[in-house]
């Protein structure tokens, strides 16, 4: 009977090393067919945005194979639910092909939709979603989620306030079923999806310094690499404000920049603040809602490069145990 390849989920916060773990950790899969890295950012997944969302270089991509990065224009909507049919047909694609699926990403939705699935809410109309958009737009985002506030508190208070696509999301659910979502997600079964199949997990949580001294090194290198040029073909598009591109961390400080409304150095400043305050959210969120996943990446290595061999020191014993040993008994 032949074995079907478990996966390997790889979530943490930004600046965290997940993609250069992910790149490791699939090269030395090669004896058993090699990993294929599959994204599970929500922003990374947009072609325009390669560096204000500090996806993989191309030199890494050249490396090993990426999927999902990229894939869909700035123009379209990527909900949990549209990556997770993505992310599923690429895995088993991968499954396919004989290597393991190395999904990596710092989006904790959809690691959550993966593993868990999706609350049943019915199929949403084109009408009703165009309406939600032209609702949002007509009113402005504050109006708007007072509207929604008075139809569906609850969800509404849930979701944070400059969170457009979640909260057109709930305005459109309540709108064409008539049921509040928060009710809809209250149905969502217990327990884990069976669609993944077998699965190792793998969070990394460094220390809140180590994180911030690599956002703060990080955004320089985004505008050496030519970030103003990016965001500024970005805004020349006219995304709607509705559109989730457009609040991905560092677009709107870069924006200013670009059109003229701060200097670069204030900018700069601005998108390392976006991102700490990103980060955290992501530590808090992984911290709450994936109590079950195993946890990486406590170390004191100094520098970046010690801080990478730790960190392949210490989950590849994990993954070799769950994964690489079933490999290797099933040759």
């Amino acid at each position: 009977m032949e074995r079907v390849a478990p996966a390997v989920l790889i979530a943490g916060p930004t600046a965290s090393g997940k993609s250069q773990l992910a790149l490791r950790l699939a090269e030395a899969l090669a004896p058993f067919g090699g990993g294929r890295i599959i994204n599970a950012d929500s922003m990374q997944v947009y072609r325009e945005l390669r560096i204000v969302t500090a996806r993989p270089s191309a030199a890494d991509e050249a490396r090993v194979p990426h999927w999902l990065y990229g894939s869909l224009s700035v123009l379209e909507v990527c909900s949990a639910g549209r990556w997770r049919a993505m992310a599923l047909a690429e895995i088993e694609a991968a499954r396919r092909d004989g290597v393991v699926p190395i999904l990596v990403g710092g989006t904790g939705l959809y690691f959550n939709a993966l593993v868990k699935g999706l609350a049943p809410v019915p199929p949403i109309s084109a009408e009703v979603r165009a309406e939600a958009r032209a609702r949002l737009k007509e009113l402005g985002i504050d109006a708007f989620r007072a509207e929604l506030v008075a139809r569906d508190a609850r969800s509404a208070e849930s979701i944070r306030p400059t969170d457009t696509q979640r909260l057109v999301r709930a305005w459109e659910v309540i709108e064409a079923t008539g049921t509040p979502l928060h009710e809809w997600q209250r149905r969502q079964p217990l327990g884990e999806d069976a669609s993944l199949g077998r699965h190792a997990k793998v969070l990394l949580l460094p220390e809140r310094e180590r994180v911030n001294a690599a956002i703060d090194a990080r955004v320089p290198r985004m505008v050496e690499e030519g970030v103003y040029a990016e965001v500024a073909a970005f805004d020349a598009l006219g995304p709607g404000e509705d559109l989730p591109a457009t609040r991905a961390v560092g677009v709107p400080e870069f924006r200013a920049w670009v059109r003229g409304v701060v200097p670069e150095a204030e900018a700069v400043a601005a998108v390392r603040q976006a991102t700490r305050r990103y980060a955290k959210r992501q530590y808090t969120w992984f911290r709450t809602q994936a109590p079950d996943w195993p946890v990486f990446g406590a170390g004191t290595a100094e520098t970046t490069r010690q801080y990478l061999e730790s960190m392949v020191a210490e989950v590849f014993p994990f993954i070799r145990e769950f994964l690489l040993t079933p490999l290797a008994a099933s040759d």
